[in-house]
């Protein structure tokens, strides 16, 4: 385990020595709900999780969407709501300034637009989009996929280009993720840096990606939990939450 004191004021001195560096790193950055709870979005699978007080399976199928989407709709218009309260944390504000200097992709299992707003311009949704809306007769339709504001709520009766009812873009169980896990894929593969901040780990697919990382490649896991026994094989573990990690990891990517 890396031991380094965690001290927000290091942030400037990483952005100094980044500075003096020529070669730029390929990072791709692995992130879930860890990093997005400490702006104020709740999370699904902790004990105190939205999946302990709501059925996932009501909220999250096409068949819950299909008995009742009113409930859906309101269960996922609440979620853009909040979405327009919270902001980015110093996690997302460091991976976006670490773009600067490296050539950063940043692989998200969650559905916020959080590492957008921060500054992030390579995203990878692997869950789908809060703020996107699409068919609900075919969720990969590229002409219904469209954004749609946050603080406008999807009705029923709100249509998709191909007249069917409108639904969050959101992957839901049961469902595909689509071609961004095997753009993924390829982004891990070719990874000099591949950093984990924020999952648990145990949402498949996007749990797999740790196993297509390079053998020679650095590899980190952000979590504050004790971890050992599962830790993944090769990876460094900064046992800090996503906003107390952060600079502990830029501190060690300034080292290469």
């Amino acid at each position: 385990m890396i031991e380094i004191p965690y001290n927000h004021d290091i942030s400037l001195a990483i952005t100094i020595r980044f500075q003096t560096m020529a070669e730029k790193l390929k990072i791709v950055v692995l992130t879930g709900a860890g990093i997005s709870r400490e702006s104020g979005i709740p999370t699904f699978r902790d004990n105190n999780g939205m999946w302990k007080k709501y059925d996932a399976r009501k909220l999250a199928s096409v068949m819950g969407f299909e008995e009742d989407p009113q409930a859906v709709l309101d269960f996922y218009n609440a979620r853009r709501k909040n979405l327009l309260e919270v902001q980015p944390n110093h996690a997302h504000k460091m991976l976006a300034a670490l773009e600067k200097l490296h050539d950063v992709t940043i692989i998200t299992q969650n559905v916020d637009d959080l590492h957008e707003r921060a500054g992030s311009s390579r995203v990878i949704h692997l869950h789908g989009e809060l703020k996107k809306v699409t068919s609900s007769l075919d969720r990969l339709n590229p002409d219904c996929i469209k954004e749609y504001p946050l603080d406008v709520p999807i009705r029923l009766g709100d249509k998709a280009a191909d007249g069917s009812q409108l639904r969050p873009f959101i992957v839901w169980f049961g469902e595909y993720l689509g071609p961004e896990i095997e753009q993924a894929v390829i982004m891990v593969e070719n990874a000099d840096v591949f950093v984990v901040i924020g999952t648990s780990l145990v949402v498949y697919p996007a749990a797999g990606l740790v196993n297509y990382a390079h053998h020679k490649a650095l590899k980190f896991l952000v979590d504050p939990g004790d971890i050992q026994g599962r830790l993944p094989e090769g990876f460094h573990h900064i046992q800090k939450t996503a906003v107390e990690g952060i600079d502990i990891l830029m501190e060690e990517i300034s080292k290469l």
